[in-house]
């Protein structure tokens, strides 16, 4: 067994690394030895839902081969210094340059709930798209990660077609929820 402290959902925990053959005992031992302390298993969605409460992007969708670093706000992650690595040159162009579309967080001012591939609309033009979407249960309101203008400021009240209804959206900076604010 590896274990890691990733932290990718933000919370204090542990990750497990075994071969997949003995994951189901791993499992089964820890459900057990955590039966007296009220462990409960939970699955993606809990992880979706904690990630993005922490503004993480989740590879595939709020960064992948279409989403740049330096458009996610990851750029932190990359080895600027190394001489030679796939895509250099374009992202040192974008990083000199600035992003044409920035991945901001978007937290519901009424009822609405944001989802992938939703549209954001800001003064009436199309603004950009929710790349991650979800209902807080710790804010117990809707928010999302969306990639939009880079000049559209923080505080800036925009509109996602949530089903065919324009829900308004405050643009924000994540961490939605500081980690020691979950009960």
């Amino acid at each position: 067994v590896t274990v890691c402290r990733t932290g990718y959902t933000g919370e204090r925990g542990y990750e497990l690394v075994v071969p997949w053959t003995d994951a189901g005992r791993l499992w089964d031992a820890l459900l057990s030895a955590g039966q007296p302390h009220g462990i409960l298993p939970c699955g993606l969605g809990s992880r979706d839902t904690l990630r993005t409460e922490m503004g993480y992007p989740l590879h595939g969708q709020d960064l992948s081969l279409d989403i740049t670093p330096v458009q996610a706000g990851a750029a932190w992650a990359v080895g600027w210094d190394k001489p030679a690595f796939w895509g250099r040159e374009p992202l040192l162009a974008e990083r000199a340059t600035g992003p044409s579309r920035r991945l901001r967080g978007i937290r519901s001012l009424g009822r609405g709930i944001p989802r992938p591939g939703m549209r954001v609309s800001a003064d009436g033009q199309p603004a950009g798209t929710v790349t991650s979407g979800t209902f807080s249960p710790t804010l117990r309101t809707g928010i999302g990660l969306a990639l939009l203008p880079p000049e559209l400021a923080l505080g800036a009240v925009v509109l996602v077609d949530v089903r065919g209804r324009p829900e308004e959206f405050e643009v924000v900076k994540p961490p939605f929820v500081q980690p020691s604010t979950r009960e």
